[in-house]
């Protein structure tokens, strides 16, 4: 018998009220950041390739350490492990927040400021290597399975709020109090944070092969990725997607020299998206977009791509605005979709390894999408850059929905509704 949806479901366990706290408080510093970065080094150099190079210093060892983390992170306890990532996010902001103090560098030149900040970035790819799993693993401890849909939705509202207030009050603290002590700001919900954890209870263990030998390890978590086609085609799509619809990245050159609005026009577009996507998540709490999930995941990548042409093409304002925030709007039911197959999907004992191919797949294309973008903009200009990489977002969901029939018809109403009579 089916249960009825209980939109509040999550919310009704204490720890994972304090878990949305430190995922927005994470989620918040790591944006502001990842904008103030954005915005020195375009100020420095007034380069699209430079700003490209950020994401490719953060791809590296995100795909380098990804697997690696996903092993250490399912053989590990995972308070312990957040509250490890959390104290190397904040060396690396730190080191940025000395770093953009006038009197520190004015010891160094533009291009050894340039290269410290591309270290800081690298960093934080490492980090963030152990972030996700982490993250993934942990919030599976702390609600039980019948409410893993419900939490995934909240939660992904939650980073997704983080991803607009980030962006929102770094483009404004940038104009107000300057890059250095727009630093000061990130550091501090970073300690927020670290202080959440002291109200979380350490979690089980669930792996039984503890000891396990790491490329024995590595070895089934992949195999295991590539043999759920449903997790697979979930994780290739969103791939292509983020890989190919990447204009954000190059924000600061269209708020600067096409649209003309300066930094509190950045922080604007650059919290858009988000926006959209916040509306979206909030809707999908109470209306679920589990039923026809794979028709609906591949039609709302296919909106992303028209609206990531249209921004692409638009030289006025509020259109441009527009696009992007429905760009969120369709990105929402993707993340919500996708984060529910994953957590349905996974076994206990694999998250980490799971949540790591993911980052690979999905996480790591926002940096080398930020890297194709600049790439793609340097050979053949801004403009056709976003327009291109929205045309490849359609050909590539046409092709899969063509290819994929059994993916079209995913629906994973019987999963949920196994799990809420379990």
């Amino acid at each position: 018998m089916k249960v009825k949806n209980d939109p509040y479901a999550a919310l009704r366990f204490k720890e994972f009220n304090i878990f949305l706290l430190i995922r927005f408080a994470m989620v918040f510093a790591w944006s502001m950041q990842f904008i103030i970065i954005e915005w020195e080094v375009y100020r420095i150099t007034k380069s699209a390739l430079s700003l490209g190079i950020i994401g490719l210093m953060e791809i590296i060892p995100a795909i380098g350490m990804a697997l690696f983390a996903g092993h250490i992170v399912d053989q590990k306890e995972k308070k312990a492990m957040l509250i490890k990532c959390i104290i190397g996010f904040l060396f690396i902001s730190t080191g940025l927040f000395f770093l953009t103090y006038p009197e520190f560098s004015s010891h160094f030149t533009k291009n050894t400021i340039l290269y410290l900040i591309y270290f800081f970035v690298f960093v934080g790819g490492i980090v963030r290597s152990f972030l996700g799993p982490t993250i993934f693993s942990l919030l599976a401890l702390i609600v039980p399975k019948k409410a893993y849909s419900n939490a995934a939705t909240w939660s992904s509202s939650i980073w997704q709020v983080g991803t607009v207030i980030g962006p929102a009050v770094a483009g404004f603290a940038i104009h107000l109090i300057g890059v250095h002590w727009s630093m000061a700001i990130v550091i501090a919900f970073a300690i927020i944070g670290l202080i959440g954890l002291n109200f979380i209870d350490q979690k089980p263990i669930l792996n039984p092969k503890i000891g396990e030998p790491v490329f024995d390890s590595l070895k089934e978590g992949v195999k295991f990725v590539f043999h759920n086609k449903t997790i697979l085609g979930a994780l290739t799509l969103d791939m292509a997607a983020v890989l190919f619809g990447g204009a954000v990245a190059l924000l600061p050159i269209f708020a600067l020299d096409i649209l003309k609005v300066g930094p509190e026009g950045f922080g604007i577009l650059r919290a858009a998206p988000a926006v959209g996507a916040i509306l979206t998540m909030l809707f999908t709490a109470y209306v679920p977009v589990t039923k026809n999930a794979g028709m609906k995941l591949l039609v709302s990548i296919f909106l992303f791509g028209i609206c990531i042409i249209v921004f692409g093409l638009s030289t006025v304002f509020w259109i441009s605005l527009l696009a992007l925030f429905f760009s969120g709007v369709v990105d929402g039911v993707s993340m919500v979709i996708r984060s529910t197959i994953l957590q349905l999907k996974t076994p206990d004992s694999m998250r980490g390894r799971v949540a790591s191919v993911n980052s690979i797949f999905v996480g790591s294309s926002n940096e080398l999408g930020a890297f194709e973008s600049g790439l793609t903009a340097k050979l053949m200009g801004t403009v056709p850059a976003v327009v291109f990489g929205g045309c490849m977002t359609l050909i590539i969901v046409l092709g899969m929905g063509t290819f994929m029939p059994s993916f079209r018809k995913l629906d994973l109403e019987k999963d949920i509704d196994a799990h809420q009579n379990s």
